[in-house]
């Protein structure tokens, strides 16, 4: 986390920006510097990542750690709220990066033509303070949840399918891991599966504030609680997540 005596001053410009969540209680100028000094690494910046990206950048961020392969095609349009038509066949790491500039001048932003792996999801998770799982495979949410314990990063989970969304948040040493939920990948998971974009958003969301409520030490991150969302029939449960013994990953014998 951000170091809290090297915290940036506000300038009177993001004073002016930022004047609506400054007045939240517990929040103040002070979770906002705390925002301006933090990093956030999101994998990856379509239907779901997007929106976290995106509520990021507005809400202030100061860097955040990009990583999606691929082009824009029209099939991504439904939810990929970063993206625009007249970027089909390019890269939509580039479109994405271009629009939450346009939103935020200030906002750093580091982006990888890359889907993670194991060759880059070290350097990834090393740059940030947060990191935030959005990948539609679980290869790579693998990846992120094993290095992220590895450096003792909290980790932020986010998932959907059809009308249903999950998020949860992990902190090493703490809680349990991703692999202590799901030892190995669910025979069920598939690459693509049905979702309507505003699923997506309304998990996105979800996670862009964990991360800002973890960054600036705000309310109660999600740790050890699996949030489940029913937009069928709107019935939101929390479900207790247990460290399960013996997790090659995280090592819990709690």
């Amino acid at each position: 986390m951000p170091d809290e005596n090297t915290l940036p001053e506000l300038t009177s410009l993001e004073q002016e920006i930022y004047s609506w969540q400054t007045t939240i209680d517990a929040f103040g100028e002070t979770g906002q510097r705390r925002l301006r000094a933090a990093s956030v690494m999101v994998s990856r910046i379509g239907g779901l990542g997007g929106l976290v990206a995106y509520e990021l950048a507005a809400a202030g961020i100061g860097r955040l750690i990009l990583a999606h392969a691929g082009n824009l095609r029209l099939s991504d349009l439904n939810r990929q709220l970063l993206m625009t038509q007249s970027a089909l066949d390019t890269p939509r790491i580039d479109c994405a990066a271009q629009r939450l500039q346009e939103l935020n001048p200030r906002l750093e932003i580091i982006s990888l033509p890359e889907n993670v792996n194991d060759a880059n999801v070290a350097e990834l998770v090393a740059q940030a303070d947060v990191v935030i799982d959005c990948a539609p495979l679980f290869e790579e949410r693998f990846f992120m949840n094993r290095e992220a314990v590895r450096q003792g990063k909290p980790l932020v989970e986010c998932a959907m399918f059809e009308l249903e969304a999950h998020i949860t948040s992990f902190k090493p040493g703490v809680t349990g891991c991703l692999q202590c939920l799901y030892p190995e990948k669910p025979d069920y998971w598939q690459r693509r599966f049905p979702v309507f974009g505003a699923v997506a958003g309304m998990v996105g969301c979800l996670g862009a504030m964990e991360a800002i409520k973890i960054i600036a030490d705000l309310g109660e991150p999600l740790y050890g609680r699996l949030l489940t969302c029913d937009l069928k029939s709107m019935k939101f449960n929390q479900v207790r997540l247990r460290p399960r013994p013996g997790c090659p990953v995280c090592g819990n014998d709690k």
